[in-house]
């Protein structure tokens, strides 16, 4: 079957959807209506009509097939099996097809509607109701959020174009006659699009349509997730953490410069006990025992209550009151890495300790949560969860090896994603650690189970040392360069501290000396600013904010309002922002700027510090809409590019707009092209 043509074709096809066109024909079917026709030996009829000979008549013809024995009783069974197998050749002829593939792309429409008796139940799809644009025009998360409506059974959605077009685009390729033969050619072309190449070609559109929203979807996720983890850290530094609540009271926790747990206690600040009295007292008892230099307060249930609770306290101006995001501290105090690391205290002091542990390090912190929990993508549970936990476990590494990693004070979790190791080995570290005490240089990295030559040289560079007898040890620079830093400071004649302390004395290095068939000025030069600030952290420093004093429920916000606010996530359609009432408002993607933007991440990035307008407040569906615009309520200037407009389809007709008649729309195409 291989003929030198087919070979040809094969060779010469650029896309997956070519290829299984030409593999169509070949592809094992199960019992088709052409299969059953063929058996009932209507073959040679449909070849007959397909070979569109005007002088054949196609009646006396097909008479001749009538024949009880094999099931063709009739003239009109006899046609219509002719027509079953030509309706199947059309579906399989690659030049159909990848027409009607351009016209899904070029002119297919998305159609979302209610499924009948869902009015009630699928509110949260309003939205999509009654919605069609063009699927090539479709973002990412309106086809999420449409495909999500339909497998809940809420929506019904259709992909494809205006079915005229499709039909006569077929009609041009494969009618060369007229008579009863064109006739009877053109009930298979309308049966080939409706039974089988628009359902083929939809399903295809659809699958291809999910994967590229999947991807965008994706790549938002990783974006703000880059962006949280990070996020400036305070440093090392005593901290008092609470885990705010009414009812079952205020987890608080005290920590140590490296995170350890000190102390833990509840208070019940706020109703129904209503112990202010006795909270405060214990707030500020723990303050001068365990030296406390910051409070980290849960953004949950009770924050605003519980910081307002706080700075009545009277507390010294010295301790910083933050407010952290709690995303995901729930899910930490129930994994298996909390429960290893605190087998004793329930899941109330493992989240607070995390919510603690996220202000003075929230990269440390947040590798230990799966990244799904966070809170920060759009539509994270849809896409497609292999590529998601891919790009976010690279997205993890990368940032953990920009940042490197405190080898004597890192948990497992985090040395797991330094380039080169992996989670056994990074097990063996903390172990070694455990059982040795602090590692004292670089080298004593060798000494670990299983970590070998091959694998310090990959993750060396990027594991720290901080009190090591090498100031090296410290920096980001490789074992594999002392060498070269050493000959630096040699040829200067000083020691290699002073060559990282002294900014004249590295002005006076001459770095093509240095350079070799394996090291090459750009790594000199790498070497010799990380010398100027060895262990540097890229991340920006940190910056206490506060919410609006007396706005701390969704009931306080009046339009019109200006707060400040934390971005909490971004996605294609906007951005979401805390503005301290326990529900994110958001900010449209028209409203992000006063000039035109086609992507949110020009303008916003997660945890970045903003200043937003109230601009409608939905006290029962818990959403609030703000914005970043100097006048949001001014008149917005008319727009050049055409509303969402309705399918033209036999179903549906733009409404009060009469058809145009071929000879208009010709006319018009005319004009068009003298001009």
């Amino acid at each position: 079957k291989l003929t030198p043509e087919l070979l040809s074709a094969i060779a010469k096809a650029e896309t997956l959807a070519e290829g299984e066109d030409l593999y169509l024909p070949y592809k094992p079917k199960r019992k088709t209506r052409a299969s059953a026709a063929k058996e009932k030996g209507l073959e040679p009829l449909a070849e007959k009509i397909f070979l569109q000979n005007e002088k054949v008549d196609v009646e006396t013809f097909a008479a001749s097939f009538i024949d009880a024995e094999k099931g063709v009783n009739t003239l009109e069974e006899a046609l219509e099996g002719a027509r079953d197998i030509m309706a199947e050749w059309i579906s399989e002829n690659q030049e159909a097809r990848k027409n009607i593939r351009e016209l899904f792309w070029k002119e297919g429409v998305v159609e979302s509607r209610l499924l009948k008796g869902k009015e009630e139940e699928g509110q949260k799809f309003k939205d999509y109701f009654e919605w069609t644009e063009p699927v090539s025009k479709t973002p990412s998360h309106r086809m999420l959020a449409m495909r999500r409506g339909e497998k809940e059974g809420m929506l019904i959605l259709d992909i494809y174009p205006n079915e005229e077009t499709s039909i006569a685009t077929l009609e041009r390729q494969f009618i060369k006659s007229s008579g009863a033969v064109a006739e009877q050619i053109a009930l298979a072309i309308k049966d080939c699009y409706k039974r089988l190449l628009r359902p083929s070609l939809e399903t295809e559109v659809r699958i291809e349509s999910k994967m590229k929203a999947d991807e965008e979807a994706i790549k938002v996720f990783c974006t703000n997730q880059k962006e949280l983890l990070l996020a400036a850290p305070l440093g090392q530094k005593n901290v008092l953490a609470i885990d705010p609540g009414f009812r079952s009271g205020c987890k608080v926790v005290c920590l140590d410069k490296q995170g350890k747990l000190l102390f833990n206690t509840n208070i019940y600040p706020h109703e129904p006990q209503r112990e202010s009295a006795k909270s405060k007292g214990i707030i500020k008892d723990l303050c001068e025992q365990y030296n406390i230099e910051a409070i980290a307060i849960g953004n949950g249930t009770a924050s605003r209550e519980t910081e307002s609770f706080v700075r009545s306290i009277g507390l010294p101006n010295r301790i910083l009151i933050v407010m952290v995001n709690e995303s995901g501290a729930s899910v930490y105090s129930a994994s298996d890495v909390a429960r290893e690391e605190f087998p004793t205290h329930d899941v109330t002091v493992r989240g607070a300790v995390s919510i603690g542990r996220r202000l003075t390090d929230p990269l440390a912190e947040l590798v230990k949560i799966d990244p799904k929990s966070i809170g920060v993508g759009q539509y994270q549970h849809d896409v497609d969860q292999i590529k998601l936990k891919q790009g976010l476990d690279d997205v993890v590494m990368s940032c953990v090896n920009s940042v490197g990693v405190e080898v004597n004070t890192a948990s497992k979790e985090l040395l797991a994603y330094v380039s080169g190791l992996n989670a056994s080995i990074a097990k063996n570290i903390v172990e070694f650690r455990n059982q040795n005490g602090p590692f004292k240089k670089r080298e004593d990295l060798m000494q670990v189970p299983r970590l070998g030559e091959k694998v310090f040289e990959q993750a060396a560079g990027f594991l720290r040392i901080r009190e090591a007898e090498n100031p090296l040890d410290a920096s980001a620079v490789h074992p594999e360069s002392y060498v070269i830093v050493e000959k630096m400071a040699k040829d200067l004649g000083c020691e290699v501290k002073d060559l990282m302390n002294s900014t004249e004395l590295r002005k006076q290095l001459d770095l093509t000396k240095y350079i070799t068939d394996k090291v090459g000025l750009p790594t000199l030069t790498d070497i010799v600013a990380e010398l100027e600030k060895p262990g540097r952290d890229p991340r920006e420093s940190f910056e206490v904010f506060s919410f609006t004093e007396g706005v701390n429920t969704i009931a306080d916000l009046k339009i019109g309002m200006k707060l400040p606010g934390i971005v909490t996530n971004v996605t294609n359609f906007g951005a979401f922002v805390d503005v301290g009432v326990h529900q994110d408002g958001l900010v449209h993607i028209s409203h992000l700027s006063d000039k035109f933007i086609k992507d949110p991440n020009e303008v916003v990035t997660v945890q970045q510090k903003v200043f937003v307008t109230v601009t409608e407040v939905d006290v029962p569906r818990k959403r609030i809409a703000l914005s970043m615009k100097a006048d949001p309520f001014a008149e917005p200037t008319p727009s050049a590019k055409p509303q969402k407009g309705k399918r033209e389809n036999d179903r549906r007709k733009p409404d009060n707009k009469p058809e145009q008649s071929m000879e208009e729309k010709l006319a018009l195409l005319v004009n068009k092209f003298k001009k």
